[in-house]
């Protein structure tokens, strides 16, 4: 059994720390096998291709590589600071994710 993990595909988020310490970005793929996020513009890798048909230039790419998602934290959409996440029940009793610092629900 896997761990629900705190994040989801299309938040905004926070890197909390490592070499891409303090930018942010939307997360675009969440990997929960290896509890990891593809987050855009966050931890660029240069990866090295030869020509092949779909690049015949080859050469060097600059893409992103997956973080920890322990090193992410959810951005609240109010205040647009980072902000820890809880799960509670609505009004439709549906488990819904909450800012920890607002109390709003995050969609």
């Amino acid at each position: 059994m896997r761990k629900k993990l705190h994040i989801k595909k299309g938040d905004i988020v926070y890197v909390i720390s490592g070499e891409s310490k303090g930018q942010q970005g939307r997360v675009l793929d969440v990997m929960t096998k290896t509890a990891k996020a593809l987050v855009e513009g966050v931890n660029i890798v240069s990866k090295h291709t030869k020509p092949n048909a779909k690049n015949p230039q080859g050469g060097i790419l600059k893409k992103e590589a997956p973080v920890n998602i322990s090193n992410l934290m959810v951005v609240d959409p109010s205040s647009g600071k980072p902000t820890r996440i809880g799960r509670k029940l609505n009004d439709k009793n549906k488990l819904v994710r909450y800012s920890k610092t607002s109390g709003e629900e995050i969609k």
